[in-house]
């Protein structure tokens, strides 16, 4: 299977990073197992210095990971690397890329020194909560400039699939308000769907941009979602974590308004759940919605730790991972998904999309809940954003249903701190009571 290089928005973030700081400080690109750290690295790398070294520390030889243990003499140690990878570098024309580096944390430690010195430029990559495991006997650098590179938003999608004109399009139609009309917005509904069948791993796109076929994708997910699990049971062999992980779907699927860890797994002691829950947030395969027990501006203020939602960082590995136990050609999401007869009980997965997409685009998560006036029911706006000094609540549907009592509700008990409603669904852009229905390809630009 042929290797695609796509193209990425962090890109643009790295070359500010090189301007700017010029080698006062190393890069570090955090992020989810799998989402393209090492591939992006290494093409700024080839594209943007004359020479490079990139040292994989998940397969470096001892000899290798030796040289870090002594940086006294560091004239030896780029000369030794230079040596063994069989590259020349050039002062302030080349750089060194420390893969993995969570894997040596005696490198990341000599980052500081390396920097000081200032002869190269150094890009670090790794997973957060791989790098937090291993960094308990050694000196954190300071001199770092830290990214996170999150899988394909829907816009680098398309750009994946040749098209670079709609989504700047809908960018002036959402800032302008302006209605699509029924045909056009069914057309963009079906390629958004698309997107989240097959996610933004990387690894998916690729293969299914090689053989058209979801079953296909659907394996490669699978793997990614194995690999995952596989990691949450090195950090924690009870197996919890990869419990509470494989049980998110069907947790959103409750329509409950927590996430219902107790119905999991056997809690055990507050303290450790806590750090369990914080190495799954720091994993970000995993994301996380707090809720707001006053929903104003600055919702950590006023968060309840103890009331949480969890989505998952990639909605086409979401998919696959509701129907676990299903072959993908009994899988009814797919049909359901492609044809748009999702019906309301799978709701969940605009719902997860929706946070994929608000988290991509660098805002925290957070939801409100509060009683009906019959206190029989709860009313929930599922995404509360803070701009400014005002807010917007957001209410997700998984069809074109358009009343919204939950916005409506919200609207009369806090219309002073508002600043614009939305509705995302299924069907073309609206205005309804002070309401703005938005189709769901457009949460990329609240």
């Amino acid at each position: 299977m042929e290797k695609r290089i796509f193209k990425r928005k962090l890109y643009d973030k790295m070359l500010q990073w090189k301007q700017e700081r010029d080698g006062s400080t190393a890069l570090l690109i955090k992020g989810a197992r799998r989402v393209g750290k090492s591939t992006l690295a290494k093409e700024f790398a080839r594209r943007e210095y004359e020479s490079y070294i990139s040292i994989d520390f998940t397969e470096a030889p001892q000899e290798v990971r030796d040289l870090f243990n002594d940086i006294s003499d560091l004239d030896s140690l780029l000369l030794r690397l230079q040596f063994h990878y069989q590259k020349r570098l050039i002062p302030r024309k080349s750089v060194i890329i420390f893969d993995e580096i969570q894997n040596c944390p005696m490198a990341r430690q000599a980052i500081r020194k390396l920097v000081k010195d200032h002869r190269y430029d150094y890009i670090e990559t790794g997973s957060l909560i791989s790098i937090k495991k291993n960094i308990q006997n050694i000196r954190i650098p300071s001199e770092e400039t830290r990214l996170t590179l999150y899988p394909l938003d829907y816009e680098e999608f398309r750009w994946v699939m040749g098209d670079e004109a709609t989504i700047p399009m809908l960018r002036e139609v959402f800032e302008q308000k302006i209605s699509l009309g029924d045909s056009v917005t069914r057309k963009l509904l079906q390629d958004f769907r698309l997107y989240m069948l097959v996610g933004g791993m990387p690894q998916a796109v690729n293969a299914y941009l090689e053989s058209n076929n979801l079953s296909l994708v659907d394996a490669v997910k699978r793997e990614i979602i194995e690999l995952y699990a596989d990691d949450f049971r090195k950090i924690d062999p009870t197996g919890k974590m990869t419990r509470i992980f494989h049980a998110i779907p069907g947790q959103l699927n409750k329509n409950a308004s927590r996430y219902q860890i107790s119905s999991v797994i056997n809690q055990g002691k507050q303290d450790r759940m806590e750090e369990l829950l914080q190495d799954m947030e720091d994993s970000q395969v995993v994301l996380f919605s707090h809720h707001a027990n006053d929903p104003n501006v600055g919702f950590s203020l006023h968060e309840d730790n103890s009331q949480y939602k969890m989505f998952m960082n990639d909605t086409g590995l979401f998919i696959t991972l509701a129907f676990w136990d299903k072959d993908i050609t009994e899988n009814i999401i797919y049909q359901k998904l492609l044809s748009n007869k999702l019906s309301a009980d799978l709701g969940y997965v605009y719902e997860n999309i929706v946070a994929q997409m608000l988290k991509t685009a660098g805002n925290e998560l957070y939801y409100h809940t509060w009683p009906t006036e019959s206190g029989k029911h709860n009313y929930e706006i599922d995404f509360l954003l803070s701009r400014g000094n005002k807010i917007c609540p957001i209410e997700v549907k998984s069809s074109g249903y358009k009343t919204h009592a939950s916005l409506d509700a919200f609207q009369k008990k806090y219309p002073e701190r508002i600043l614009h409603s939305y509705l995302v669904y299924t069907k073309d852009l609206r205005k309804d009571q002070g309401v703005v229905m938005l189709p769901a390809f457009m949460t990329m630009f609240l």
